[in-house]
């Protein structure tokens, strides 16, 4: 599977941030995720208006990374 990772952080309080992450199969790629993951973004902050996208990549789920 692939991941796209993404770090949000509430507009009234920058500060307070949490990780997420939406899944793909993995037979589309890392350069299908990369291509897709803007429009997957923007349909996750169109649901959650009091939060921004601060950092996001795509990446391998079965990788244990740090988190951004």
């Amino acid at each position: 599977m692939i991941e796209l990772f993404f770090v949000t952080c509430l507009i009234a309080e920058p500060d307070r941030c949490s990780n997420h992450s939406l899944l793909f199969e993995e037979q589309n790629g890392l350069f299908t995720c990369m291509l897709q993951g803007q429009s997957e973004l923007v349909r996750w902050v169109q649901t959650h208006p009091t939060e921004q996208v601060r950092e996001w990549k795509c990446r391998y789920a079965d990788r244990n990374e740090t988190p951004i």
